[in-house]
């Protein structure tokens, strides 16, 4: 390439990233408000609780206080589980007592979702606590186990500058309509169709 095709590359890419500068600043001086934001991560893709964990190791970060409920799991032996709970901002409430396949009992698992949605109700009247993630919450909503209207509501009442984090496959509409941020996890490919178990460190 010659020098003069060189250069005016670098022009052109110069003035590229000016435009772009210019709309990324406009963007980011319209995002003027504060609020305590609900997202919800959904879809069939891998990845939807492990990013609200990255979110969590963001939130402690900043000296931010955490609550953790997973809904569904039961186990304790999970790798973010043992380390978060570690951390003294942190409260981890295990909820479930395994996926519907495994209890096959419809009115224990609902029983033990509204029991443990009386638990998040304290959570969500906490107002020390920055960050909640509701693991898992999609399930027991698209089961019918928790009413939508019921938990809707008391999201919308949580503390002003509280952040709440959803997660599970199938979220309901409602949910998402109510939600500040909605991301698709979607499933292109996964080692467990290929027969491969669940990996420490990766899926457990």
């Amino acid at each position: 390439m010659e020098k003069s095709d060189r250069a005016d590359r670098a022009q052109r890419h110069r003035k590229r990233m000016q435009r772009k500068k210019e709309i990324v600043d406009a963007a980011i001086a319209r995002a003027d408000q504060q609020k305590g934001l609900l997202l919800v991560h959904t879809g069939n893709g891998k990845g939807k609780s492990s990013s609200a964990f990255g979110m969590v190791a963001r939130a402690l970060g900043h000296g931010m206080h955490v609550g953790v409920a997973q809904f569904i799991k039961g186990r304790s032996d999970t790798g973010e589980e043992a380390f978060f709970r570690q951390q003294e901002n942190v409260i981890w409430h295990v909820l479930g007592e395994g996926f519907t396949w495994d209890t096959q009992n419809l009115a224990r698992d609902t029983e033990t979702a509204q029991r443990g949605w009386a638990i998040v109700q304290d959570l969500l009247r906490d107002p020390t606590l920055d960050l909640i993630v509701l693991d898992e919450l999609t399930y027991p909503l698209k089961y019918g186990w928790l009413d939508i209207t019921t938990v809707l509501n008391d999201l919308e009442h949580r503390p002003p500058m509280q952040h709440v984090v959803v997660t599970g496959r199938g979220a309901p509409d409602a949910l998402c309509d109510a939600a500040d941020t909605v991301t698709e996890m979607r499933d292109i490919k996964h080692a467990y169709r290929a027969g491969i178990q669940a990996q420490r460190g990766i899926d457990l």
